[in-house]
């Protein structure tokens, strides 16, 4: 599955995007400053085109799932899960909504199951729900066996920015240790039968196809925004180097960290 991350919320976006060969779109409320409203419209807008909008969570909340999925979200993504208490709070959340509190837990816990026809219904209204969890800390890889035994996870997307800080190398992307690291996650969690998959937001599309090639599945490829930078910076030195003048622009590396 191939998506990007969306910044911009401008309503053009859609019929730009639609014909890009896009599996799905990423929208980051951890980051990215949107109203609950301009969220809406984007999941319902993309839905609309066949792209499943996938929603990033601005923590590991249930009940800033439920306002996602509410919102039209086709999946969750929660950041720095590092517990089973936060994993089944989510659980609750995307995929027996709208149960909450003790009745939730009890489903979750087994200590008592749905009976029709709320056992039906559940299923039904939750189907389409997919949930995902961000490891990006040492406490979220070493809980990682535990965090993907229930069924209810879909799989695990790395956030490389946190993942590296938290492992003592600050945005070391291309240092052997942390490229065997994330290789090592991405193996277990897909030996686990989960998805798997790493925010490549800079220039590593060697090592996203390595991973790849390893078993990750779920390719989020860095964001509008980046290859606008990017994209930009290049044609302007093109264009200035044409035209002899000096100064070829400022760097396109992106200080988005995900």
């Amino acid at each position: 599955m191939y998506g990007t991350l969306l910044v911009s919320d401008s309503p053009r976006w859609l019929s730009v995007i639609r014909d890009t060969g896009l599996d799905y779109v990423f929208i980051d409320l951890e980051h990215i400053s949107l109203e609950r409203k301009t969220l809406s419209w984007m999941c319902q807008g993309y839905r609309q085109l066949g792209l499943p909008p996938i929603v990033r969570i601005p923590s590991p909340d249930p009940y800033e799932a439920t306002k996602a999925l509410d919102a039209g979200a086709c999946g969750i993504l929660a950041p720095y899960v590092e517990t089973r208490e936060e994993v089944e709070g989510l659980i609750a959340a995307a995929k027996i909504r709208p149960i909450k509190g003790k009745k939730a837990r009890n489903f979750i816990s087994g200590k008592s199951k749905p009976v029709s026809p709320l056992k039906e219904y559940l299923s039904d209204f939750n189907k389409e729900h997919v949930l995902l969890i961000n490891i990006e800390s040492r406490a979220g890889v070493e809980n990682l066996d535990t965090l993907l035994s229930y069924d209810e996870v879909d799989g695990m997307i790395i956030g490389p920015h946190d993942f590296s800080c938290s492992h003592d190398m600050p945005e070391a992307y291309e240092d052997p240790r942390f490229v065997e690291l994330v290789s090592s996650v991405i193996a277990k969690a897909r030996d686990l039968g989960k998805g798997a998959g790493v925010h490549v937001t800079w220039n590593g599309m060697w090592q996203e196809i390595e991973w790849a090639k390893l078993g990750a599945n779920i390719i989020l490829h860095k964001a509008d925004i980046i290859l606008f930078a990017e994209q930009m910076t290049k044609e302007l030195q093109e264009l200035k180097g044409a035209l002899n003048e000096n100064g070829a622009g400022r760097s396109a590396d992106s200080n988005i960290n995900i």
